[in-house]
């Protein structure tokens, strides 16, 4: 099964909470970090193409402390992960103030708190860069359960009424630069997933039973700190998680933890999360350098300068913000800066390439896809909409009256949700 048809088999295990909100099954998730493809788009929701503060907000609902988390959808429900400390504190050091790592439970149709708990509280063993939070991995959920990681605080198994199932310390990390922590799980049928790079010289990536938080396997990896979220996808029958990194991108069999490939060629700081399309991975990282590389699967061993590597491009590549994935249109923004290209996934010809978008100043969240159209947000309450297609047009310009948006945007349904510095919006299709 691949990660396609595995979210598509899992809407449908979530119809009975997709009922109670008049959505459709289909478009009533979405549930982790890139979607419910993996890839930043939502195939069956409608969102809104316009908004402002109070034109489509269906409801705004104030979230405490910080985390750029995505928002998680299922059903009646949306999750949100939040680290609450002390106001106006100094986080570049090792904070001296506990923090409260917290998971809150909103509903969909009013934005009213339907639970919160505290998952951890402690003292943080060190700080974060001021851009990043104590809050930036973000969860995942199967239609049961919420996966709630907190890095160094642990992974909390929930389920949707605020139960706690297990939970798991996976230990401390440290972090280049004390820049914080970030990558977020992924899931495939009962395995989840957890890349686990610092720079202690021990870093691993390792499997653990959904059911239980039991550890399955754990494999050490060749890496300093590293941001990127795996991707798990199904090749010839068998499953592979694919850790962009620094170093080498790596490949490994699910089952077993085993390394099938690895490839060198990205830049520092390897940010930006794979995508996949057929069997060819997309690859890509932009601090200090340019890196775009598609990798067919189907080989093994070091696959750097060979001919898995379908094509490459070496310049406009993205630091922070992962890459989308639309049908055969891969699209990219440079640097974290408002400038986006658009290739064929397929021949890696450009359809357009670094072109500015007018009124974003910068990006870190990854832009999305529903409904037709390309949703570019940035840092500062502004997204832009665009029409997904090999020609660059603009729909609209929207602009929010709170600021700071580095939190990727959650589309489901005729619903889209933004998470600012301070409140969880709603905005819905009308």
């Amino acid at each position: 099964m691949n990660t396609k048809f595995f979210w598509r088999r899992a809407a449908l295990a979530g119809l009975a909470l997709a009922l109670t909100t008049g959505t459709r099954a289909a478009d009533s998730f979405w549930p982790q970090w890139r979607g419910p493809l993996c890839n930043g788009t939502a195939p069956d929701a409608h969102p809104p193409i316009t908004w402002n503060e109070t034109n489509h907000v269906q409801w705004k609902t104030a979230i405490p402390g910080e985390g750029d988390a995505t928002p998680i959808v299922w059903g009646d429900r949306v999750f949100i992960l939040t680290a609450v400390g002390p106001e106006g504190a100094v986080v570049s050091t090792a904070p001296k103030d506990p923090y409260q790592f917290t998971v809150i439970c909103v509903d969909r149709q009013s934005g009213k708190v339907l639970w919160k708990k505290v998952a951890h509280e402690e003292v943080p063993h060190e700080g974060r860069q001021e851009n990043n939070t104590f809050a930036s991995a973000s969860p995942i959920a199967d239609g049961k359960h919420l996966f709630a990681f907190f890095g160094s605080r642990g992974l909390y198994a929930y389920d949707f009424d605020g139960n706690l199932a297990w939970q798991k310390d996976l230990g401390r990390m440290k972090t280049k630069m004390g820049f914080g922590e970030g990558a977020s799980p992924a899931l495939a049928g009962d395995t989840l997933v957890i890349d686990w790079d610092d720079e202690s010289g021990h870093s691993f990536i390792t499997a653990l039973d959904k059911k239980s938080g039991q550890e399955l396997w754990r494999t050490p990896r060749d890496e300093a700190t590293g941001w990127s979220t795996p991707l798990i996808v199904d090749f010839q029958g068998a499953k592979q998680v694919v850790v962009n990194a620094s170093k080498a991108v790596r490949s490994y069999d699910l089952a077993t933890g085993r390394e099938i490939w690895s490839c060198t060629g990205q830049t520092a700081n390897a940010i930006p999360s794979p995508v996949a399309l057929g069997d060819v991975v997309y690859l890509t990282s932009g601090f200090r350098g340019a890196a775009l590389e598609a990798v067919r699967l189907g080989k093994t061993g070091d696959l750097t300068g060979t001919d898995a590597i379908v094509w490459s491009h070496p310049k406009g590549t993205p630091y922070i913000p992962s890459p989308l994935l639309v049908g055969d249109r891969l699209y990219e923004l440079k640097g974290t800066d408002a400038i986006l290209s658009c290739f064929d996934a397929k021949t890696g010809a450009a359809h357009f390439e670094q072109e500015r978008l007018e009124g974003l100043h910068a990006a870190y969240a990854s832009p999305v896809a529903a409904g037709g159209n390309i949703y570019v947000l940035g840092r500062e309450g502004v997204c832009v909409v665009l029409k997904d297609s090999p020609k660059l047009e603009v729909v609209s310009v929207n602009k929010l009256a709170e600021d700071h948006t580095d939190a990727s945007m959650a589309l489901a349904g005729d619903q889209a949700f933004i998470r600012t510095r301070h409140s969880l919006y709603c905005l819905k299709n009308q």
